[in-house]
């Protein structure tokens, strides 16, 4: 049951478009999922996989799959060549439009989605840091970045306010998917249909404003803030931005090409609307294949200087010198073929390889300094599931194919061992050509390392 206030609201705002709209939450939901470039290009993937697939206008890398498809049930899902997700939700980091080499922000970022799009387009080049405040969703937004294979992302559990003391000025571009009243996913999700209030709509707002003015501040001249919402209420979306371009006036909405179905933000619809409000974009679910979402692409005044070096407030991570980390040496000139470029830091005896020029972790709450390599212990290196998921068949010198629709790969994923010959030592295990996990070769015993906490005791 959809909420009554929220129905005479959405019959003021559309009119004869109404019925249309109303019609859709009688309709199936559209479903797609993101192919991972690091893994396979876009072109090839469709001929892999058994899905029935369209592509999503504004993903490149996006493609709609039928109800019939279980791509969540597939290996290839916890290999990391794909991230399912909800097709709107693709649209506002593709207008982030984030370039290699760049230090992005994605500042309300679990589960991950955003923050696995934007990886993407990165290529592996640059600084990401990807934030979320509540811990137990900064859990799963780090298992997600680990899953993706991503290699140049800090996570952190952090307040917009306490990055903002850090991060002044420092970011070329920020994602700011904010936390919203849902309306968007009511027929995705039926609490956020419960839990809808109109004051919800009004503290959110609030909020919203608080986290846009923290990202204003970590913005860099010239930089590009994306703010996005899951929600239908003007309040949250044209009301806030208006709110924001009043007290910021060094921002202004760029205007941006439109997809079919996209429709622009309507200035009647608040109170003093910005200068340029009809160049946001707003996405309903009966005009385009997906559910509600809106986004405004912003963008600060000025261009950085030819010096311009964007500093956090506690400088750049120091880093282990070589023999504080001899035991990764050692296993990576026996096992590895390929050298891994970044600065070497350790958490306890967990060691991660962070990206070049990462920001200093004292101070903050950090969840993945980068990349996990593995576990030094006393005269040996033990690889982490995460270094699997990032490296390809030919950065290893053993590997353990086992193909997607045979039995082996299900035993493996149910953490079961497997007989194999070859040398002894450390194999990464593929599917299809994609790396899935460690084995360690024995006695003509393939050792599994998958993760307990990843095993899966039943597949289709």
């Amino acid at each position: 049951m959809l909420p009554q206030e929220f129905l005479q609201r959405m019959e003021q705002m559309l009119g004869t478009e109404y019925p249309a709209f109303l019609e859709s939450y009688n309709e199936d939901r559209y479903q797609a999922l993101r192919v991972n470039p690091r893994k396979i290009s876009p072109a090839s993937f469709p001929e892999k996989t058994p899905f029935h697939l369209q592509p999503v206008p504004w993903e490149g890398n996006g493609f709609y799959y039928a109800t019939t498809d279980t791509p969540g049930k597939h290996p290839y899902h916890e290999a990391g060549v794909y991230y399912i997700q909800e097709p709107s939700a693709m649209a506002p980091a593709a207008y982030l439009d984030a370039q290699p080499g760049e230090k992005i922000l994605d500042l309300c970022a679990a589960p991950g989605g955003k923050s696995t799009q934007i990886a993407a387009a990165m290529q592996g080049q640059g600084l990401l840091i990807s934030n979320e405040i509540h811990p137990a969703r900064a859990k799963i937004l780090s298992e997600n970045i680990e899953r993706m294979g991503i290699r140049n992302c800090m996570v952190t559990n952090e307040s917009p306010q306490s990055l903002a003391r850090v991060f002044e000025g420092y970011f070329d571009r920020i994602m700011v998917d904010a936390p919203c009243s849902g309306e968007g996913m009511f027929r995705k999700n039926e609490a956020a249909c419960e839990e809808w209030s109109t004051e919800n709509v009004s503290i959110c707002a609030a909020r919203q404003l608080e986290i846009l003015t923290c990202a204003a501040s970590m913005l860099r001249p010239g930089g590009r803030i994306v703010y996005s919402t899951c929600t239908f209420a003007p309040e949250e979306n044209e009301g806030t931005i208006s709110r924001f371009i009043e007290a910021h006036p060094e921002f202004s909405i760029l205007s941006v090409p439109m997809y079919p179905g996209m429709s622009g933000g309507v200035a009647a619809w608040t109170d003093n609307p910005a200068d340029g409000i009809a160049s946001t974009i707003r996405l309903f679910p009966h005009k385009l294949h997906g559910e509600g979402h809106f986004l405004a692409v912003l963008q600060k005044d000025g261009d950085p200087n030819v010096s311009y070096e964007g500093y956090a407030a506690g400088g750049e991570e120091k880093g282990l010198s070589p023999r504080d980390y001899s035991e990764y040496t050692a296993f990576a000139k026996e096992f590895l073929t390929a050298e891994l470029t970044g600065t070497m830091v350790n958490f306890g005896d967990q060691l991660y390889l962070a990206p070049s020029h990462m920001p200093a972790t004292k101070g903050l709450k950090v969840l993945r300094p980068g990349l996990h390599l593995g576990t030094r212990k006393k005269n040996r290196f033990e690889p982490g599931h995460a270094l699997a998921l990032a490296l390809c068949p030919q950065e290893v010198r053993y590997t353990c194919e086992l193909p997607s629709d045979g039995r082996d790969i299900r035993a493996y994923l149910n953490g079961q061992t497997l007989n194999y010959s070859g040398d002894k030592g450390w194999y990464l295990i593929t599917t299809d050509g994609y790396s899935i996990g460690w084995g360690k070769l024995a006695g003509g015993i393939m050792k599994n390392h998958y993760p307990k906490g990843l095993r899966i005791t039943e597949r289709e």
